[in-house]
């Protein structure tokens, strides 16, 4: 593996979107197209002072010392994935996330949080779309690459990082991508259900474990008595909620 920059990097992951489909399309013909990518992300990703970090199958991940130079990269491969003769006449689109912090340097490379943060941005995004960070917009400023504007997206839940503010890089202006793929937060009413059939699953364990264990029956015909109440409780909840969703 090669020397790895320290202190403040920025992390860039890729992926092609569709790969299996891709797969499927073109056969044997889908190694030539990954080579090709390959050889195209590491031209221009290397070219702005990346370091390679890892890659496997069809997906990349690179480190830059700088949140400006692996913007640059990241604008260079997109530019040269789109105007690149495909065999087959196949149509390759690379999604693109790019988060910058301070993770630990181990002897098996990157360690910490910003590592999945970065893979967790790459992934909610499409096939052409660079998205970034709140930290790397902060820190890329004004010096963007010519025929590049940045597009608020604002607040997203990624997995098992949840909140972050997400930019996109829009190239020559084109700003038309879908929904970015991340989890939607759940509401008020969602949570308070979460809850309640938490406490209605303890009720029926407790329950049961009174039946198991000799209770008294008038105890577990109280118990059972509540539940129901529990129950006609959520069984409300719900209408409330497809109600005020069918209004709005």
């Amino acid at each position: 593996m090669a020397s790895l920059p320290g202190g403040t990097v920025t992390f860039l992951f890729t992926d092609i979107e569709g790969s299996t489909r891709l797969l499927q399309e073109l056969g044997d013909a889908y190694g030539e197209v990954v080579r090709e990518h390959r050889q195209l992300l590491r031209e221009h990703l290397g070219g702005e002072g990346g370091t390679e970090v890892d890659t496997q199958g069809d997906a990349f991940f690179y480190s830059f010392p700088r949140a400006r130079d692996a913007v640059a990269g990241a604008v260079a491969a997109q530019r040269a994935l789109a105007g690149h003769a495909w065999p087959s006449g196949s149509q390759v689109r690379v999604r693109m996330g790019l988060h910058t912090g301070e993770p630990s340097v181990g002897e098996e490379g990157y360690l910490g949080l910003d590592v999945v943060r970065a893979a967790r941005i790459c992934s909610a995004g499409h096939g052409g779309q660079i998205l970034l960070s709140e930290t790397t917009r902060a820190l890329l400023g004004n010096e963007l690459p010519e025929g590049v504007s940045v597009v608020d997206l604002g607040q997203q839940n990624l997995k098992d990082v949840q909140h972050e503010r997400i930019y996109q890089l829009a190239l020559e202006g084109d700003e038309r991508f879908p929904p970015l793929k991340t989890e939607a937060p759940k509401s008020a009413s969602d949570a308070l259900a979460d809850r309640i059939e938490r406490h209605v699953e303890e009720m029926i364990e407790q329950s049961f474990t009174g039946a198991l264990s000799g209770k008294p029956p008038r105890t577990t015909r109280w118990t059972l008595f509540s539940l129901l109440n529990l129950v006609l409780l959520v069984a409300a909840i719900v209408a409330v909620v497809l109600l005020w969703k069918l209004a709005f």
